[in-house]
């Protein structure tokens, strides 16, 4: 287990302890179904990230708390409703089943919607918060529409960018904001985090392309190979997968570069970059 393992592991179980404090009560099949989600594993990159930017900048952990929740509340939501169905139709999520095949199609479609709501609540004694998020998920929701409508069509790279940077590129740039906001940075260290986000957001997306065509669905927890069945545009499908790899490469360099004035070799923040071209899931 490399250093950065190591650090994501910590962080993301400093926010299980967290998150359990926000987890939804009740025993309604929608709780119940809010809670499989949100207890379901993964990575905890979005949070993490709020959590990494805040303490690199000074600030206070129990700060980044509740806006760490709140954008992994929006982030669970985003992937209950894009495995639907009537969106990318997957029966699986981190390495079991989607919500909507444990509760149904009405009760994933409508925890989901909780969730998003729930995300609001949360960040709510932080007007600037709520305001990150409402435009995060917009953009994430103006990007699964690009996404759909872009499937079997021929786009250009400008296009296919444009459709990451808000599918994927919007969160994860609120989590970088949400961080910083939580530590009341300066102007330019704001600036920072923002251009470190943009390349990270594109480099998330990229990495994922290429898994979809390289790594199992065991190893992924989801469906390998959907994105060329259904008809998907990606970086892979536009540059082919060496090309591919040699961006996500520029992309990760130019991530470190954008932080190289607050974080060094060694600093998660730093690391990461390096640490999502060589991930296997």
């Amino acid at each position: 287990m490399n250093n950065v393992d190591v650090q994501l592991k910590e962080q993301a179980a400093q926010f299980e302890r967290t998150l359990q404090r926000y987890l939804p009560g009740g025993e309604s099949v929608v709780a119940q179904a809010m809670r499989y989600s949100l207890t379901g594993g993964g990575k905890r990159i979005r949070p993490v990230l709020v959590q990494a930017f805040c303490a690199l900048f000074g600030g206070r952990a129990e700060d980044a708390a509740p806006l760490a929740v709140a954008i992994e509340l929006v982030h669970c939501y985003s992937l209950v409703h894009d495995d639907l169905p009537c969106m990318d139709n997957d029966d699986m999520r981190r390495g079991r089943p989607a919500c909507h095949k444990q509760f149904g199609e009405q009760t994933a479609l409508l925890a989901g919607s909780a969730m998003l709501c729930e995300a609001f609540a949360v960040a709510g004694k932080h007007p600037a918060a709520v305001e990150i998020l409402v435009r995060a998920a917009t953009d994430m929701i103006e990007g699964q529409w690009q996404d759909l409508s872009y499937e079997g069509a021929e786009i250009t790279r400008a296009q296919l960018e444009e459709m990451n940077t808000r599918k994927t590129g919007a969160l994860l740039l609120a989590a970088c904001e949400l961080g910083c906001l939580a530590a009341n940075v300066a102007p330019a260290r704001m600036a920072a985090a923002r251009a470190y986000a943009a390349h990270m957001g594109l480099l998330f997306q990229l990495t994922d392309d290429i898994l979809d065509v390289t790594a199992s669905s065991e190893t992924l927890g989801k469906t390998a190979g959907k994105d060329a069945v259904a008809g998907k545009n990606t970086w892979v499908s536009l540059l082919g997968l060496e090309q591919a790899q040699a961006f996500a490469h520029e992309l990760a360099a130019a991530a470190q570069t954008a932080i190289a004035d607050y974080a060094e070799a060694g600093d998660l923040l730093f690391d990461l970059p390096v640490w999502l071209i060589e991930r296997d899931a």
